[in-house]
């Protein structure tokens, strides 16, 4: 992220954190369909992976918020 002195809208760390948490989001959103996919062909197996991944990814996402909730208002951890 590019810097410009001190005026930065937003530190290097608030702007990662936000990164991780729109790919951990839109890994989550898409599991749905991967899921599904799994669930039409009769794959059980598959269902339960990708749905242990999607919980994982979400809960991971859960930490990286409130990290970045954290960053925010203090600016830095």
């Amino acid at each position: 992220m590019p810097t410009t002195g001190n005026s930065q809208a937003i530190s290097d760390l608030e702007y990662d954190l936000l990164a991780v948490l729109k790919n951990k989001s839109e890994a989550v959103k898409v599991y749905s369909t991967y899921i599904k996919d799994a669930q039409e062909i009769g794959s059980q197996p598959c269902v339960e992976l990708l749905q242990k991944l999607q919980q994982t990814d979400q809960q991971q996402a859960q930490e990286v918020r409130q990290h970045l909730q954290e960053v925010m208002q203090k600016g830095k951890m």
